[in-house]
C-alpha cells in the first residue's frame, strides 16, 4: 500500500480548525512553536515522529489519520459461477464477511429439495417472480418484494411463471456455500 505525506500538513490544519483551535492554541497545548506548525501544516516543514507524536495527541486524532491512503479499487472482480441451471454473480469481494450475489433461477416447473444450514439469509427479487417453500408456506415473489428467513428452516427456490427470476441474495458463510459450491 503506498501513502501520500503531501496530506499531512492540510489534515493537520483541517483537524486543528475543526476544533475551532489557532495555530497558537495548538502549538501551546503541545509544546511545539507556532511558527514550527504554520510550517508543517504549509508544508514547508517535513512531518517526523517528534513533532506529529503531540500534535495527534492534543487532537484526539492517530497519526495515520493524517496520512492518505492509496484507495484500492472498488469493482469486483470475480468469475461468475455457473451450478444446477444457477448463473450466480457475486457482488462482493472475496472474503467479504457479508456474501452478496445476483442470482437468476432458469424458467423451470421443478422446486429443488428444500435445504436447511445455519444462519439467516435475505433476498430481494430483481425480475421476474420467485417461488419460495419455507418450511409449510409456499410463497410466490415479485419483482420488488423482499424475504428475510432463518435459514434452519427448511427451504428452496426456483422462478415460477415460466420466466427466468433475478435475486438479489444475502447470506453468511453457511449459505454461501450452500447456495454457490457444487457438493
Amino acid at each position: 500500500m503506498t501513502t501520500d505525506l503531501g496530506q499531512v500538513g492540510p489534515r493537520l490544519r483541517a483537524a486543528r480548525q475543526s476544533r475551532g483551535w489557532t495555530l497558537d492554541d495548538l502549538a501551546t497545548r503541545a509544546g511545539v512553536s507556532a511558527s514550527t506548525l504554520s510550517r508543517l501544516e504549509s508544508g514547508k516543514r517535513q512531518a517526523n515522529l517528534e513533532l506529529l507524536v503531540p500534535l495527534t495527541r492534543q487532537l484526539g486524532i492517530r497519526i495515520d489519520d493524517l496520512i492518505a491512503h492509496e484507495t484500492p479499487d472498488p469493482r469486483v472482480r470475480r468469475p461468475v459461477v455457473h451450478r444446477d441451471g444457477l448463473v450466480i454473480a457475486p457482488l462482493a469481494p472475496e472474503g467479504s464477511p457479508i456474501h452478496t450475489y445476483k442470482i437468476t433461477y432458469p424458467a423451470s416447473v421443478d422446486l429443488p429439495e428444500p435445504r436447511v444450514h445455519d444462519g439467516y439469509e435475505w433476498l430481494y427479487v430483481l425480475a421476474g417472480k420467485l417461488r419460495l417453500r419455507l418450511g409449510e408456506q409456499d410463497l410466490i415473489l415479485t419483482r420488488g418484494e423482499a424475504a428475510e428467513f432463518d435459514t434452519r428452516t427448511p427451504h428452496a427456490m426456483s422462478a415460477a411463471g415460466g420466466k427466468p427470476a433475478q435475486v438479489l441474495s444475502i447470506f453468511n458463510d453457511d449459505g454461501a456455500r450452500m447456495h454457490t459450491h457444487t457438493a
